[in-house]
């Protein structure tokens, strides 16, 4: 077993506390082991070059230097997948969005992956419903 160092801001520690306590952990490693072990193995939504539906929703801090940028850049990067965003300021610092997006399930999985992956993105979820194989019935 090999020993890392992580920065976690004091919300989450305490979150990562509470579930210790509320699931019986012996402590934080156990806990955070577990955690990651749920999140690397949640399967991927169907062949990647099946069509798909999808909602991103994320809470981020607008305040993190340039991440509206970023953001920004990564969506119109890959404006062919956005169908409609919802942006909600939920405080003086924190922003939501929640986006609808419609591509191959290995192109809208990309683009959450990198989403939620930016720093200051602080929250995050991706639903996506596979559609199965591309037609073009409505052409």
């Amino acid at each position: 077993m090999q020993r890392v160092t992580i920065s976690l801001d004091d919300a989450l520690l305490a979150a990562i506390d509470e579930r210790v306590g509320t699931h019986g952990y012996q402590g934080r490693s156990e806990a955070i082991r577990d955690l990651l072990r749920a999140g690397l193995l949640e399967p991927e939504k169907g062949d990647p070059d099946d069509a798909c539906v999808a909602t991103l929703s994320y809470v981020y801090d607008h305040g993190t230097r340039e991440l509206s940028k970023r953001l920004n850049t990564a969506f119109h990067e890959h404006h062919d997948l956005t169908l409609s965003t919802l942006h909600v300021h939920l405080d003086h610092g924190r922003c939501m969005e929640v986006s609808v997006l419609k591509g191959k399930v290995g192109e809208v999985s990309e683009l959450a992956r990198h989403v939620m992956a930016e720093r200051g993105v602080r929250h995050g979820s991706a639903q996506i419903i596979p559609l199965g194989e591309t037609t073009d019935d409505h052409a």
